[in-house]
């Protein structure tokens, strides 16, 4: 079965830095298509960033420069490192997989975390 379970979230400043892990299990995790979604209070689930299983990326155009999508195959890890947080940055992200990486939406990933919370304060 495939199983993700993020970590790293907390409460910080603005400008401050958070590194998120995802720790995966099942075929998915070095083959498919990894990404990251954040979920603020009454809105919809967006996408901040994936990857696919050969490296290639693609960023929510408000976090490109800030933040970056990595993975660690032999760990079976997905990190997202978020630099120069802003206060709208906060929210609950998801860790989540699909077989291979379309549009940055929601409705394309099949399995999913169980979330961890980002505060940032202003």
């Amino acid at each position: 079965q495939v199983q993700l379970v993020e970590s790293g979230g907390g409460s910080v400043q603005a400008g401050g830095s958070l590194r998120l892990s995802c720790e995966c299990s099942g075929y998915i995790c070095s083959l498919g298509c990894m990404g990251w979604f954040r979920q603020a209070p009454a809105k919809e689930r967006e996408g901040v960033a994936d990857q696919d299983g050969v490296g290639n990326t693609k960023y929510l155009d408000s976090v490109k420069g800030r933040f970056t999508i990595d993975r660690d195959k032999a760990k079976n890890t997905l990190y997202l490192q978020m630099n120069s947080l802003k206060p709208e940055d906060t929210g609950m992200y998801y860790c989540a997989a699909a077989g291979v990486c379309g549009s940055l939406r929601a409705g394309s990933y099949n399995y999913w975390g169980q979330g961890t919370q980002v505060t940032v304060s202003s």
